[in-house]
């Protein structure tokens, strides 16, 4: 059987999701994962945000806000600036918006993973952390239907389980797993596809 390489991970977390984002990236950061890693992290607009100065202390890989028309790059770990929406082109550069917020979210983590799965289609991994809202499964479930590959983060271990319940009422994921057990999977795919 064929396999589709993936060429790209798009992450989305709120309430509790620093700490699964710095737990799920140190575990693919150890690994060896070689594919850009783009996340939305829901923080206040007016916030001054240090995520990406957080992460690269702890990350051996570059870590940078996304920018503007910057083509998404292997290797990198983007995050979401507060305040813009984050979407990828389909020539896979970024595109900031400063549009109405979607789930009371801007960035909105629905945007991104639409945006994603046009640009990707079955080369996509989505995944769904902890958070607050439902912001993230409708975008998730696009993904799916564009042939990427979906995960939701176990509600039970989720520091707020109300971002992966409702991605779950909303359609069937292809896994549900438990942040070190997420890691593991992405690894091993990455693996498969680069044989």
């Amino acid at each position: 059987m064929t396999r589709q390489a993936y060429e790209a991970v798009v992450l989305g977390a709120s309430a509790g999701g620093v700490e699964a984002l710095l737990y799920l990236f140190g575990a693919l950061d150890s690994g060896g994962c070689r594919l850009p890693l783009i996340a939305v992290q829901h923080l206040p607009e007016k916030a001054q945000s240090q995520l990406a100065e957080i992460l690269a202390a702890r990350l051996k890989r570059p870590v940078r806000e996304a920018e503007d028309k910057a083509p998404v790059q292997p290797c990198v770990l983007y995050v979401a600036a507060p305040g813009y929406h984050l979407s990828i082109e389909n020539d896979r550069s970024f595109s900031l918006s400063s549009e109405a917020p979607v789930n009371f979210s801007r960035p909105s983590i629905d945007l991104l993973f639409e945006s994603a799965a046009h640009a990707y289609g079955p080369k996509l991994i989505g995944a769904l952390l902890t958070g607050a809202n439902e912001d993230g499964s409708a975008g998730l479930e696009q993904i799916a239907q564009y042939g990427g590959l979906t995960l939701v983060q176990e509600p039970a271990e989720a520091a707020v389980a109300c971002m992966p319940l409702a991605a779950l009422q909303r359609f069937s994921p292809d896994h549900v797993l438990r942040l070190r057990d997420m890691a593991e999977l992405i690894l091993r795919l990455e693996e498969v596809h680069a044989e």
